[in-house]
């Protein structure tokens, strides 16, 4: 393969001390764990353990000769003005923009669609490298105040701080801090609005936000009155006796309610609650010092079999979109007099899930439906559910769709692979919806027709038939020539559709690669039943679908498996983890973002222990048997066959990663160099299994355009050398 023995130059590893006696006892199976102490990432050890496998790292990237060409030439194709859909609030219209490289987008402000935008919120100017990012916002119904939530160095840590839209101003009180998880919602007077946060740390002030590892509890309910300290905030709702459980509210767009939705960990279900804020006899006020005391709210769902989520409501009645008995979703509707009375009022479809739902034009309603991992909108009757019109788009994405229960103007953002994005507005004035483009995306030096997409349909090792979208310069010979990069995630209900990459294009372009996207069991795509396919006792089938996909790549002649790389990030980075084990001939190169690679103690940190809905829990005797087969961490195997090796691989983690925190990786990183690489004399693993520690970024989200340009460069540049992909201008 194209690793560094091709030139022979071995990788020296540094050394890393393993501690024998740590030993877990998981219902009878004693378990070692040599690099517990790689969980400590405030200890010096730990640190001198990143800073030796960064130095490695960066002499391996130094001889990679595509990095610093597709930093230069990603920098200059990722320089192109992006646009998100104009949202409305009051008489106001509002957007993201980012002109080209600056590190966040910035948010403006106009008065009409043809008016002056000014910059209402600039994040680039709250930290001189980019780090800090817009992670939440919502303006307020009058559109006179707007909340917004930044996070630094990519943490989920947020900090909620209130700006007058009018004059600009900031005022210091309102300032809310060791915010997580949470959404924004003002009531309509404006005084003030609902959020939801984590108490405080007791080492507050030492801590450095985003590099702790304890565990996530007592998320609470408060409500935040404009100009007045965070302490004096109302509790609204806490839940002692569930510390794991996760709280939402969002006020109804008549203004009279606040709905509480409650999720017990990542599964689609929640429990929700309303209270009639009319009923208050003096308002949420009344509660204002009074911490014993929670809002009166009501049960309506009061278990955890459904997801519901709040769509629209005429006074008591409300419509939701549903998965109860409905795996593919659908519309229902309720009277909060007759709450035992549930009505549907659009049924689910027979192929296609019903992502979302959105009221608009006072009697309307925008579906979203994925058919067969592409997007399809329809416009539907609030009242009834009939499909009045069909919303032409091209094969794709829809990232947005921005518009109010009164409003006749619908703004709808759109993408695919090929596309770099499009706003339509849609205009429902008349019988016959109008709509035109708003706004397209142009990339420049970007020729769409050099290129084409395909959707195949690859048999499973158990028959299922698995989607894979294959991207690749027109007229290519299928004669395994190509490296190949194959993309896969699989978990949590996640979908994975066609969207645009500028760093995949360009490797697209100037390394011929093919790019792929295989749609495995675990996500949302096919809806609730094709997500429990792939989670807790079926998880395997996740890593069985991507195996299959890569298989049908090298047998239908795009690859070989030198020249393979795979790619995941998150729980698509147990994916890539996973795979590697199973199979380490069918793949030349693996990049493995931020995964989960510890499947025995993930749920002890941080938000890990909600992810045990799709993974299930090494407490538990059956499910510990399900993750010790498949955990990355535990089945790092050298290769009894000495042709094989492990494929190049590059584990990518950050320090201020408080989601899938960087232990997984490095922990995963000591012992695949251990195991394949220095543990005998003479190891016959010769490609480079290295580790990318980002600084001052987290699980990928915020990250600045800086960021995102070095780290492609860096990934793809070792892909590159890796699986012998020439450069071509």
């Amino acid at each position: 393969m194209g690793s560094l023995s091709a030139a022979g130059e071995h990788p020296i590893y540094p050394t890393a001390r393993r501690d024998e006696s740590v030993v877990d006892n998981y219902h009878g199976v004693m378990v070692s764990d040599p690099y517990r102490w790689l969980e400590d990432a405030d200890s010096a050890e730990t640190k001198e353990f990143v800073e030796k496998q960064t130095k490695l790292t960066d002499s391996i990237l130094k001889t990679c000769e595509a990095r610093e060409k597709i930093r230069q030439k990603l920098t200059e194709l990722y320089d192109f003005p992006k646009y998100d859909a104009p949202f409305r609030s009051g008489d106001k219209y509002f957007y993201f923009h980012n002109t080209g490289l600056q590190p966040q987008r910035v948010l403006y402000i106009q008065d009409s669609l043809d008016g002056k935008p000014e910059i209402l919120l600039d994040p680039n100017s709250l930290s001189d490298d980019g780090t800090v990012s817009l992670r939440a916002y919502e303006v307020s119904i009058d559109a006179k105040y707007l909340a917004y939530g930044i996070s630094s160095s990519g943490s989920d840590w947020v900090t909620i701080k209130v700006m007058r839209i009018e004059d600009k101003s900031i005022e210091p009180p309102d300032t809310l801090s060791w915010v997580k998880f949470s959404s924004i919602s003002w009531t309509h007077d404006s005084n003030g609005f609902f959020y939801s946060r984590y108490p405080a740390p007791e080492d507050e002030e030492k801590l450095d936000a985003g590099t702790e590892i304890n565990s996530n509890l007592h998320h609470e309910l408060y409500y935040h009155f404009l100009g007045t300290n965070q302490s004096e905030d109302i509790l609204c709702w806490s839940d002692p006796d569930n510390p794991k459980h996760t709280l939402s509210a969002s006020v109804t767009e008549d203004g009279k309610y606040v709905l509480l939705y409650t999720y017990e960990n990542c599964d689609p279900v929640n429990k929700i609650y309303y209270c009639n804020m009319s009923d208050l006899p003096e308002g949420l006020k009344s509660y204002k010092g009074k911490k014993e005391i929670l809002l009166p709210f009501v049960k309506l769902v009061d278990t955890f079999d459904a997801n519901y989520h709040y769509i629209a409501n005429e006074d008591t009645i409300f419509t939701f979109l549903t998965n109860k008995d409905a795996p593919r979703n659908k519309l229902v509707r309720v009277d909060l007099n007759e709450p035992n009375l549930w009505s549907e009022v659009l049924r689910e479809d027979g192929e296609d899930v019903l992502q979302s739902a959105v009221a608009v034009n006072g009697s309307q309603v925008v579906v979203n439906y994925l058919s067969h991992v592409k997007n399809v909108l329809q416009l539907r009757d609030l009242e009834t559910g009939a499909l009045l019109h069909r919303l032409p788009l091209d094969i794709g994405t829809v990232s947005e769709i921005s518009s109010r229960r009164k409003d006749k103007i619908v703004f709808i953002g759109f993408s695919s692979f090929l596309i770099p994005g499009i706003i339509y507005i849609c205009n429902l004035e008349a019988e016959v919806p109008d709509i035109k483009i708003f706004r397209e995306i142009v990339v420049p030096g970007f020729d769409r027709t050099r290129f084409e997409v395909k959707q195949v349909f690859v048999a499973s090792k158990d028959g299922a038939k698995i989607p894979m979208f294959i991207v690749a310069r027109k007229g290519i010979c299928m004669d395994k020539s190509h490296p190949c990069l194959l993309y896969g995630y699989g978990g949590f209900n996640v979908s994975v559709t066609p969207q645009f990459f500028v760093n995949r294009i360009l490797i697209a372009k100037h390394l011929n690669v093919v790019f792929c996207f295989a749609n495995i069991r675990g996500g949302g795509e096919y809806g609730e039943e094709w997500h429990k396919a792939g989670s807790l006792s079926r998880k395997q089938n996740c890593f069985d679908d991507f195996i299959s996909a890569a298989e049908y790549l090298v047998s239908s002649g795009y690859t070989q498996p030198r020249k393979l790389c795979i790619e995941g990030g998150s729980n698509g980075g147990l994916l890539v983890g996973a795979c590697i084990n199973q199979r380490p001939d069918l793949f030349g190169c693996a990049l493995a973002h931020v995964g989960v690679m510890d499947m025995l103690r993930f749920h002890k940190f941080t938000i890990g222990h909600a992810w045990t809905s799709d993974f299930g829990c090494s407490d538990k005797e059956e499910e510990f048997h399900w993750l010790i087969k498949y955990s990355p961490l535990h089945n790092v195997r050298k290769p009894s066959d000495k042709t094989t090796q492990y494929p190049s691989t590059m584990l990518l983690t950050a320090d201020h990663d408080d989601r899938v925190v960087p232990l997984h990786s490095l922990k995963l990183l000591a012992t695949m160099q251990h195991v394949l690489c220095t543990s005998s004399e003479k190891s016959h693993q010769t490609n480079p299994i290295i580790g990318r520690i980002e600084r001052k970024a987290g699980h990928g989200c915020g990250m600045p355009t800086q960021k995102l340009i070095d780290q492609a460069a860096d990934r793809y540049g070792f892909m590159a050398k890796m699986v012998e992909a020439s450069w071509i201008d």
